[in-house]
């Protein structure tokens, strides 16, 4: 019975409290945040209906294509697709040396990747190694603490 008026009451305090000032229509906000607190009951309802400007969007109250300025997805916006076409068509070149025409037969193209991935591999392997010694010296530090403290308490004996 007193949950529903209440939740109202809060959600509509908050989106006062939220509001821009330039948003809030025919009192201050100052008055609104008064009526709601005041009149839970219908304060909260006149809140909703009559003092804050809503926004309608194009798409259906979602937001939808239509609506300006609104959040798009990487793979619908224009500008970011052009973006990565940029990008690539930008690293084609720096990859080919000017003096030498490409060479497209698969013979040396295959060996390129392979050569690429071999390097890749190698990288890979040398920062696996790093890691493993890594682990390896904090696996090892406490066990050396360990001897150091028990070595400790038999000279104090």
């Amino acid at each position: 019975m007193y949950i529903l008026p209440l939740a109202l009451t809060i959600y509509a305090f908050i989106d006062c409290l939220n509001t821009p000032e330039d948003e809030v229509k025919h009192l201050p906000k100052v008055a609104w945040v008064i009526i709601i607190l005041l009149f839970w009951i219908v304060g909260p309802i006149v809140w909703i209906f009559a003092g804050k400007a809503r926004r309608i969007t194009a798409g259906g109250g979602r937001g939808g294509r239509g609506g300006r300025g609104g959040w798009v997805a990487p793979d619908d916006n224009p500008e970011f697709l052009k973006s990565l076409s940029d990008e690539r068509s930008a690293e084609k070149p720096a990859d080919r040396s000017p003096e030498k025409p490409a060479d497209t037969s698969p013979e040396k193209s295959s060996e390129k990747s392979f050569e690429k991935s071999s390097e890749k591999k190698d990288q890979d392997d040398a920062l696996f190694e790093d890691w493993e010694a890594d682990l390896r010296r904090r696996e090892d530090e406490p066990k050396r603490r360990e001897g150091r403290e028990e070595g400790d308490g038999e000279k104090d004996a």
